[in-house]
C-alpha cells in the first residue's frame, strides 16, 4: 500500500478499529506513516498555557538553566497549536486543566492521521500541578511509612485523577537511590536503601499502571533518572557523578531492574548528569545494552528537560544539537522533552544514514502502543465536570491522611513528654515557626492549592487542641525561614512567655511556585544540613524561656541540628506530609494516633559526616573524625512510638539455603509491653560474611508493618529468597556465593536494635547471567 498521510481513500482503516489487536493497529498505522510522521511522534512540547505564562516570567537568556518554565523563542503558542493541528507533535507536558487537554486533542483530531496526543505531567505525589487535586505526602514521606500497599493505593487514585483531567503519563517514580542529602531533590526520592526504593518504586508503578496499563483508569509511569544523579560529586543537581561500575550495580541499578522486571514500567527518563564521563542521554550501555538487551525493558525512553541539547551545550561531547540528537537516538532515546528543531534535524540524520530508520520505527511503535492501549484513539477527550468530581474525592482524602499518619517519625520523646495530656485544663500551647501556617507542608511539584483543601499545622493543632481543652496561640514570626527578623523573634518571645508549651514548626521550603524563597527542592541544593535563615535564632530564644519545647520539622530534606534536639522535649519529623499534614501531626501530638513512621535515610550529625549511610562497607569507620562523632544523629529505620515493643531473636525455618527457587522463613515475636496499642515495623537485614568482593555491613532485605495491641504478641514472618542473598561477581553475573550469612532483625538498622542468627549456602546459585560480549 502506498503511504498516505490522510484517510480520504480508506473509510475504515484497521488502526481505527477498536476490535483489532494492538499489534494489528500499530502495523496498519505505521504503514501509512512517512518517516516525518514517525519522527513527529517522538516530539514533545510544553502546553500552550504554560508557554504563555513562561514567556511573561523569564527571558530567553534564562531558559537554558531553568528546568521548570519553558517556551520557544521565535515561536508563539499559536504556532505550536498549528503544529499539533498538522500532526507534528506526539506529546505535551505541563498541561494542567482538562479544558486545555481537550483543546489540544481537538487540534490533533484535525491532523491527517488523527493520532491522539500523549499528555504527560509530573504527578509525583498526587496530581499536584493541578489545582484541586489530592496532595499525598511526598515520596520521602511515603517511604517513611514502610507500607507498600498504602503507597500503591494512593497511586491508583492518582491515576484516576490524572485520567479525569486528560493526562496519561506520570513522570514518576524517582527511583534514584539517595547517597547525598545535600541534593535538593532528596524529597523526591524514597531514601538511601536500594531495597526500600525498589519496593516503593514498584508500588508506585503498579498503582499507576496496574498489571497492564490498558484502559481508561490507568496511566503509564516513568522510572527516573538513569542513573546516579543523587550522588553528584558536590551535591548539586546535574553535576557529574563519578562512581564505580560495581557501585552502579549494587546501589543504583537494582530499583531499575526491578521496575522493569517486576512492574513492567513503560517509560524511563534519562538523567541530567554524566557518570564517569558519559552523559546519561547518550549512554548506550545503560539504555540499550543493559536495560533493553539484558533486563528486557519493553517501553520507551524520554529525555529530561532539554537534555539532548545539553550533550552539546553542557557536556561538550557533541559539536552541535544535530550531533547531540544523533548520539542520543542511536544510544536508545525515543522522545525529546521538549521543543522544536529536533524533528527537522532527526529527519536529516535519517536521510543522511547517520540514524537508522529502524531506530525511529522502534521509538514510534512504542509510543503508539501506549496510545492504543490507553484507549486514546477511541476517546481522547474528558468530561470537565467529571474531573471536578474525581479530584480530591473523599476516598482519596482518606488515603492521603493515612499516609501522613504513618509517615511521621517521632525522633525524640524525652521522659514520654508526648502525647499531650488528654485534658488540657486551659493550658496554653504557643505555636510559631516558618512552616506553621502555610502550604510548605505540600512539598515540591505542587501548585498552590485551595485553602480549604489544606490543613496547616496551626489549623490542625488548633482544632484538636481546642477540643481537648487547650488554648492555642499562634504568632507569625515569618512564614519563610529567610524572612524571620530579630524584631519578630523578640515579639514571639514576648507572646510565648505566658504559654505552658511551645511548638516550633521549623524546616525547609521546597514549594515549587515559591522559587525565590525555596531552600530545598529541584535545583535548590544545600551546602549544609542545618536549618536555614534565622530559625536557630528563633529556637534559641524560645528555649531560653525555660518552657518545654516541641520541635516539628517540615522538610523533604533531613535536618541535622543535634544541639536543638538535645534541648527539645520532643522532636517530630513530619517530612512533607501533604494536604492533611496539620491534622496528622495534631493527632500524634495529642495521642489520637500513635506515631509509627521510620527513617528512610540516615540523619547525620553534620554535613561533615557525609557520605553517611547505614549500608556502608566494612572499612568505612575504621578510624575516627578529629572533631565529630562517627555515629549518626539518627540511624536508618529508626522511629519511636508511644508503645513499648519487645522483639524476640529471629528463628529460621531452616539453616541452609538450597537453590534458586528456595525460600527461608524468618520468624520474630513482637510483644507490646505497654498499655498503648501501636504499630511496629519489623526490619530484616542480611550480611554476607565472607565474599569475593566487599559487601555492605548490612542490607535491608525485608520489612513488615504490624499492629500489636497493648499487652499482646504478634508472630511476624519475613521471607529470604535467592535475591536477598545475591551479589554481582567479577563478570557482573548476579549470583549467590556459597558461604555463611548473618540474619539480623529489629526495629532499626542500629546494631543495638538488632538480634541475629545464621544461615548458609552450599553451592553457587545463578540468578542473572551477564550477556555482554
Amino acid at each position: 500500500m502506498e503511504k498516505s498521510t490522510n484517510l480520504k481513500n480508506d473509510t475504515n482503516p484497521i488502526y481505527l478499529n477498536a476490535s483489532a489487536s494492538v499489534e494489528e493497529r500499530i502495523d496498519d498505522l505505521m504503514s501509512r506513516m512517512t518517516i516525518e510522521d514517525k519522527v513527529y511522534q517522538m516530539c514533545q512540547y510544553v502546553g500552550l498555557e504554560h508557554m504563555k505564562a513562561a514567556e511573561s516570567k523569564i527571558s530567553p537568556e534564562e531558559l537554558e538553566k531553568n528546568d521548570a518554565l519553558g517556551f520557544y523563542p521565535g515561536m508563539r503558542s499559536d504556532s505550536v497549536a498549528r503544529l499539533a493541528e498538522a500532526g507534528k507533535i506526539g506529546s505535551f507536558l505541563h498541561v494542567v486543566t482538562p479544558e486545555e487537554a481537550n483543546h489540544l486533542q481537538e487540534l490533533a483530531q484535525k491532523s491527517p492521521l488523527k493520532i491522539p496526543l500523549l499528555i504527560g505531567i509530573d504527578a509525583i505525589h498526587g496530581n499536584g500541578l493541578v489545582e484541586g487535586a489530592t496532595i499525598y505526602p511526598s515520596p520521602i514521606s511515603q517511604a517513611a511509612t514502610f507500607d507498600d500497599a498504602l503507597i500503591e493505593e494512593g497511586n491508583r487514585q492518582t491515576a484516576l485523577e490524572m485520567r479525569a483531567n486528560g493526562m496519561h503519563w506520570s513522570f514518576t517514580p524517582n527511583i534514584d537511590v539517595l547517597r547525598d542529602p545535600r541534593w535538593g531533590r532528596t524529597g523526591e526520592t524514597f531514601g538511601e536503601d536500594p531495597f526500600l526504593v525498589g519496593n516503593m518504586g514498584i508500588a508506585t508503578i503498579k498503582g499507576l499502571q496496574s498489571d497492564d496499563f490498558s484502559g481508561q483508569n490507568n496511566v503509564i509511569a516513568c522510572a527516573k533518572h538513569l542513573i546516579a544523579g543523587s550522588s553528584s560529586i558536590n551535591g548539586l543537581n546535574a553535576s557529574p557523578t563519578d562512581v564505580s561500575k560495581r557501585t552502579l550495580f549494587e546501589i543504583f541499578l537494582p530499583p531499575y531492574r526491578r521496575a522493569v522486571q517486576e512492574a513492567n514500567v513503560f517509560s524511563i527518563m534519562a538523567a541530567h548528569n554524566e557518570v564517569a564521563g558519559m552523559p546519561g542521554h547518550m549512554d548506550k550501555y545503560m539504555m540499550t545494552e543493559l536495560m533493553r538487551d539484558r533486563w528486557n525493558f519493553q517501553g520507551f525512553y524520554v529525555s529530561d528537560w532539554n537534555d539532548i541539547s545539553r550533550i552539546d551545550i553542557w557536556h561538550h561531547v557533541a559539536k552541535d544539537f544535530k550531533q547531540s540528537i544523533e548520539f542520543s537516538i542511536n544510544a536508545g532515546m525515543d522522545m525529546n522533552m521538549h521543543g522544536p528543531i529536533f524533528d527537522k534535524l532527526l529527519i536529516e540524520l535519517v536521510n543522511e544514514g547517520k540514524v537508522d530508520e529502524a531506530r525511529v520505527n522502534e521509538a514510534c511503535r512504542k509510543i503508539l502502543e501506549v496510545k492504543f492501549k490507553l484507549g486514546l484513539f477511541e476517546n481522547p477527550f474528558v468530561t470537565v465536570e467529571k474531573a471536578k468530581e474525581v479530584n480530591f474525592a473523599d476516598s482519596h482524602q482518606k488515603v492521603a491522611l493515612e499516609q501522613a499518619r504513618r509517615s511521621i517519625v517521632l525522633q525524640k520523646n524525652k521522659n514520654n513528654f508526648l502525647p499531650f495530656a488528654e485534658n488540657g485544663n486551659g493550658k496554653t500551647i504557643f505555636i510559631t515557626g516558618p512552616n506553621a501556617d502555610n502550604q510548605t507542608t505540600l512539598g515540591d511539584w505542587v501548585s498552590p492549592q485551595p485553602e480549604e483543601n489544606v490543613i496547616t499545622m496551626v489549623e490542625g493543632i488548633t482544632e484538636i487542641g481546642t477540643k481537648n481543652g487547650y488554648k492555642i496561640n499562634y504568632f507569625d514570626s515569618g512564614d519563610r525561614s529567610k524572612e524571620i527578623t530579630d524584631e519578630n523573634i523578640d515579639k514571639a518571645a514576648q507572646q510565648a512567655k505566658s504559654s505552658d508549651v511551645i511548638v516550633l514548626v521549623l524546616g525547609e521550603n521546597s514549594f515549587r511556585h515559591d522559587w525565590k524563597r525555596k531552600t530545598t527542592g529541584e535545583n535548590i541544593d544545600r551546602a549544609t544540613l542545618k536549618l536555614s535563615g534565622n530559625q536557630m535564632k528563633l529556637a534559641d530564644k524560645m528555649l531560653s524561656l525555660g518552657k518545654p519545647v516541641v520541635v516539628v520539622y517540615v522538610s523533604g530534606s533531613p535536618i541535622a541540628e543535634p544541639w536543638l534536639e538535645q534541648r527539645a522535649k520532643a522532636v517530630l519529623n513530619t517530612w512533607e506530609s501533604g494536604a492533611f499534614a496539620g491534622q496528622a501531626t495534631a493527632e500524634i501530638l495529642f495521642g489520637e494516633v500513635n506515631p509509627s513512621g521510620k527513617l528512610p535515610l540516615t540523619i547525620p550529625r553534620s554535613v561533615g559526616q557525609l557520605q553517611m549511610v547505614y549500608n556502608h562497607k566494612p572499612t568505612a569507620y575504621i578510624h575516627k573524625y578529629n572533631t565529630e562523632k562517627k555515629k549518626p544523629l539518627h540511624p536508618f529505620g529508626f522511629g519511636l512510638s508511644y508503645s513499648k515493643f519487645k522483639l524476640s531473636a529471629p528463628t529460621v525455618s531452616k539453616t541452609t539455603f538450597e537453590g534458586l527457587e528456595d525460600e527461608i522463613k524468618v520468624t520474630v515475636e513482637v510483644t507490646n509491653t505497654s498499655n498503648v496499642d501501636g504499630e511496629e515495623v519489623l526490619q530484616l537485614y542480611i550480611r554476607d560474611n565472607i565474599s569475593s568482593y566487599t559487601r555492605p555491613v548490612k542490607e535491608l532485605k525485608g520489612y513488615k508493618r504490624v499492629l500489636v495491641k497493648a499487652g499482646e504478641t504478634q508472630t511476624v514472618e519475613l521471607t529470604i529468597t535467592a535475591e536477598s542473598l545475591a551479589m554481582y561477581d567479577r563478570d557482573y553475573n548476579f549470583i549467590v556465593e556459597p558461604g555463611e550469612f548473618t540474619i539480623m532483625t529489629g526495629n532499626s538498622s542500629a546494631d543495638k536494635n538488632l538480634q541475629t542468627t545464621m544461615i548458609s549456602v552450599d553451592s553457587k546459585i545463578m540468578l542473572d547471567k551477564n550477556n555482554e560480549r
